[in-house]
């Protein structure tokens, strides 16, 4: 692969890095005693899976110069690039991050802190990648991806708040 990446490519990404969250979320919203918190996590976790299908109806909608293709690529790597870069940047079990986090973890302030944390790093991944997407390739979808891992931090920010008043 090169060093650019196209819209379709990108969204793929996101798309599974929702996928992960969705998992995460889910597990996570098992793991913890507390209601309200594991409603939360449920809801996050429905959250991720309503992402994950406008990522998937925004990557159906791209124009024909978004999708394409910036290497050759004759035994479709790609794909599987893209999935390991997105399973290895945001929600990564492997290192450690994973749902038990939750069950250690018990005050509610520190279950919100983790998700935000989450939520933060997949922006920085997106804000990385936002740079190695040209416009002509759809750089706009990226800023939209990026709006959207904005809005779940606001989203969280809100719910602590709302938490730590109980």
């Amino acid at each position: 692969m090169g060093d650019q990446f196209n819209a379709e490519e990108v969204l793929k990404m996101a798309e599974q890095i929702e996928k992960n969250g969705q998992e995460f979320y889910r597990k996570a919203s098992e793991a913890v005693d507390d209601f309200e918190v594991s409603r939360l996590l449920s809801d996050l976790a429905e959250w991720e899976k309503g992402h994950e299908a406008l990522f998937a109806s925004m990557r159906n909608d791209l124009s024909r110069d978004e999708k394409r293709q910036t290497a050759i690529d004759p035994y479709c790597e790609a794909a599987l690039y893209l999935k390991a870069m997105a399973d290895n940047h945001v929600f990564r079990q492997q290192t450690g991050e994973s749902p038990s986090k939750f069950e250690e973890d018990k005050s509610t302030g520190e279950i919100i802190d983790l998700a935000i944390q989450f939520e933060k790093d997949s922006l920085l991944f997106f804000l990385g990648l936002e740079r190695l997407v040209s416009p002509m390739l759809g750089k706009e979808r990226v800023y939209d991806i990026i709006d959207e891992e904005i809005g779940h931090i606001a989203y969280l920010e809100k719910q602590r708040t709302r938490l730590n008043a109980r």
